[in-house]
């Protein structure tokens, strides 16, 4: 089964919270009164770089009370068709159009595409198609925070100069008393998105590029954001990788994730995603990298990675970057050189990709 399969299962499972995604059936618990939509609310302001917003900011943006913000687009995130996301259509926030992950990733997993940023001509279309441009304000949110994260990745990458996230989801919102519409919302097709996309190449890690600095570059790191057992090469983590093991070089981030769907580590019991500071003390106390060195975050297809590198970059640290392909990528090469086990033990193996053995997927 491939990841466009248990998408769906991210969509309704959240770590640490019980967030609805798409397709979701579950009962919610009764939920607050929503306040008067006549309401003004007021905000303070926030950097350009201010990734996670609070949902007070964004009814502040819709209430017009946050300078240059009049061109802006609210967007729930899922995974395939609007029709098919039971979260946006039971109701998202009002104005919000919706928008899919495979409008930023390929989605066919092999070889030539493992699961990558598509590329740069085609997220410059999906985004035109919305109305988005470089100036465009984006607001994103989501039943999956490895997914909006994802999202928001691809369009820094792309060039969209200032993304938002609303931290904590609609459950948040909810919970702040803003109501919701069931209304289908589309943007309004824009011609020209204003710079050469991508714009920053250079928060996009290629699999031989990571390769190189691994072998060459002693400031380089490349850090694995995935379970320990995946970490120690127990196990995949996913059900369609049968090798487990690590990139040869590689150091881990502490564990956050429990498995290939939980960010819990990164966030607070209230869904909400931590900050940079919050990280260091409670994630990355005793890591072997440090925010001095070149970072390149990597997971199994580049979800989970993507919460890391928008912290730091949130935090105004450029050093930073995803290796996209993951180990999904290198486990596709039989030539890849493997770290199995901890490097800091007697225990660890090292070998290459096609000397793995194959009864490694999850269950």
């Amino acid at each position: 089964m491939k990841k466009r399969l248990f998408a769906s299962l991210l969509c309704v499972t959240m770590a640490a919270t019980m967030i609805v995604g798409c397709g979701s059936k579950e009962e919610k618990a009764e939920e607050p009164a929503a306040k008067e939509e006549t309401s003004d609310v007021q905000a303070e302001s926030v950097e350009q770089r201010t990734v996670y917003v609070t949902p007070d900011w964004v009814k502040s943006v819709q209430d017009g009370n946050q300078e240059d913000y009049e061109d802006y687009v609210i967007a729930e995130v899922g995974y395939g068709d609007v029709k098919d996301c039971a979260s946006y259509n039971e109701g998202h926030v009002s104005g919000a159009i919706y928008v899919d992950n495979c409008e930023v990733e390929d989605a066919i997993g092999d070889v030539e595409s493992p699961y990558n940023l598509l590329p740069a001509a085609d997220i410059e279309k999906y985004l035109l198609g919305h109305g988005i441009t470089k100036d465009t304000k984006v607001i994103l949110y989501g039943a999956d925070v490895s997914g909006t994260a994802r999202q928001a990745f691809g369009y820094i990458y792309a060039g969209v100069e200032d993304v938002k996230i609303l931290n904590g989801g609609i459950e948040a919102w909810k919970a702040a008393g803003y109501g919701v519409e069931t209304d289908v919302n589309e943007g309004e097709e824009a011609k020209d998105f204003g710079v050469k996309v991508p714009a920053h190449p250079e928060y996009w890690t290629s699999m031989e590029e990571a390769k190189d600095r691994l072998a060459n570059d002693d400031n380089f790191k490349l850090v694995s954001v995935r379970s320990e057992e995946e970490w120690l090469g127990k196990t995949s983590g996913y059900n369609y990788m049968d090798k487990a093991g690590e990139p040869e070089g590689a150091v881990w981030d502490g564990g956050g994730p429990l498995d290939p769907y939980d960010m819990s580590g990164y966030m607070h019991d209230d869904g909400t995603i931590k900050n940079l500071d919050e990280i260091k003390t409670d994630l990355w106390r005793d890591v072997d990298f440090t925010l001095d060195n070149d970072l390149a975050f990597y997971c199994g297809t580049g979800w989970r990675a993507c919460i890391p590198f928008l912290i730091c970059y949130e935090a105004g640290y450029d050093n930073v970057s995803v290796y996209d392909g993951g180990w999904y990528e290198w486990m596709l090469h039989d030539e890849n050189p493997v770290q199995v086990g901890d490097p800091a033990s007697d225990d660890c193996e090292y070998t290459t990709v096609g000397e793995l053995p194959t009864d490694k997927a999850a269950k």
